[in-house]
């Protein structure tokens, strides 16, 4: 264990690729085991991780992203939710939050939202007098709704590797991804007269905002019909997203008629860089997942935990400390597909809903996003934008704590995330 525990953080600290680091440090396990029998199965493990039907929903939810990106449907939502807030104290800060919530209905990526909103929203803030700094750790608070509000990646991943329901998984996230837009959209209007945050002179125009309605509707359609689609039984999660994609190519391809051939080229590009990433990072986790299974680590460490305690509230308040002290340092892809097998275990045996116990693992490592020092979406806005990162950090550690808030009301109330799952018969 220690001899794979050191492979895997100095091949991290001297940056080799995080697929890579799992696929050396579970080979490493494998070798030390002793026998070729046992270095033999890891091509075997390697590609049996990814022989899940419904990893085929992640490519065409990225593609249709990108689609509804590229053809400037998410440009009509951020224009709709500048209508309804952004007449506010600090307008352009509350649009961003509430731009975040429409946009995640479309990618379910925060890196994704980051890198949009990066290049459109925080140079329009800084034009109207915000500091760029602020303005990205706006971007930052809300970029992390995107793995939450379905469709959402994360919760694909999780639901395949642990066989949950991921139409329930869906559904969990509605609530804390609100919730996640409500409490930062509060922060703004608490701090805004302090931070002296710029106010628009114009008021609430119910015109204007049916206006703009009517131009986003289009984009809007896609996030309720995937959900209410999955959620009604008619198709299941990679149904939902083939038909998703079709969608966006016949909005941007044939109405808006601003997607070339180039355009898909590139796309499709991207789609495939994209989840080239995801999948080699958990192709090489199933090989390290399995040493870690025959080698009973994941009750050792249940064991730990409920040495330390056998109180469920502890139990889960420890859980969470571990999954928000993985995420400072690993990449979410890679630590839901270690961490999951070992915790999820640990949460039944204290009575948790599989459910439940997914939104919180997937809440804790989303959260993990935006904070230093290897936070994904700090890095996309700092890339993007030039603003420092300890810059951006100073205000951002305010949405870090009413998240945080946010994170613990769904571990210790369940119907935060049940609430709706059990609605449609998708949670116990």
């Amino acid at each position: 264990m220690v001899l794979v525990a050191v492979t895997f953080f100095v091949l991290l600290l001297l940056g080799m690729p995080v697929g890579l680091v799992l696929g050396v440090a579970g080979l490493t396990g494998l070798i030390d085991m002793g026998g070729e029998q046992f270095l033999t199965m890891a091509p075997g493990r390697f590609f049996s991780g990814l022989n899940l039907f419904a990893f085929l929903a992640m490519p065409f939810f990225i593609l249709a992203g990108e689609i509804m990106n590229r053809s400037g449907m998410t440009l009509s939502l951020v224009n709709f939710a500048q209508a309804l807030v952004g007449w506010l104290r600090g307008g352009m800060a509350h649009s961003n939050m509430l731009a975040s919530v429409l946009f995640a209905g479309l990618t379910g990526s925060a890196t994704a939202d980051a890198a949009a909103f990066g290049n459109t929203f925080v140079p329009a803030m800084k034009k109207a007098g915000y500091r760029g700094d602020y303005a990205c750790a706006v971007t930052a608070a809300g970029s992390i709704i995107g793995p939450i509000i379905p469709p959402s990646t994360l919760a694909i991943i999780y639901g395949s590797l642990m066989g949950v329901s991921i139409a329930g998984l869906f559904a969990a996230g509605i609530i804390p991804g609100l919730l996640l837009c409500l409490v930062c959209m509060c922060l703004i209007a608490a701090t805004a007269r302090r931070l002296k945050l710029p106010k628009d002179d114009s008021r609430p125009n119910l015109a204007h905002i049916l206006k703009e309605f009517r131009g986003s509707l289009l984009a809007l359609i896609l996030p309720v019909f995937i959900l209410g689609s999955i959620l009604l039984g008619f198709t299941t999660p990679t149904e939902a997203a083939a038909l998703a994609v079709f969608y966006a190519l016949f909005v941007g391809g044939v109405i808006y008629r601003n997607i070339s051939w180039k355009d898909l080229y590139e796309m499709l590009a991207r789609t495939v860089l994209i989840c080239g990433i995801i999948f080699l990072i958990i192709a090489s986790a199933s090989i390290l997942g399995w040493w870690m299974t025959f080698n009973q680590i994941p009750q050792l460490i249940a064991d730990g935990f409920l040495s330390i305690s056998e109180t469920p509230a502890i139990v889960l308040g420890m859980i969470i400390a571990l999954l928000l002290f993985i995420g400072l340092f690993m990449d979410i892809n890679a630590a839901l597909i270690i961490l999951a097998p070992v915790l999820t275990p640990l949460t039944i045996s204290i009575g948790m809903d599989p459910v439940h116990a997914g939104m919180i693992i997937i809440l804790a490592l989303t959260i993990s996003l935006m904070t230093p020092p290897v936070g994904a979406c700090l890095f996309v806005l700092a890339s993007v934008t030039g603003e420092r990162i300890e810059s951006i950090t100073r205000y951002l550690w305010p949405f870090i704590l009413v998240e945080l808030g946010v994170l613990f009301l769904t571990a210790y109330w369940e119907p935060v995330s049940l609430f709706i799952p059990r609605l449609f018969g998708l949670a116990g």
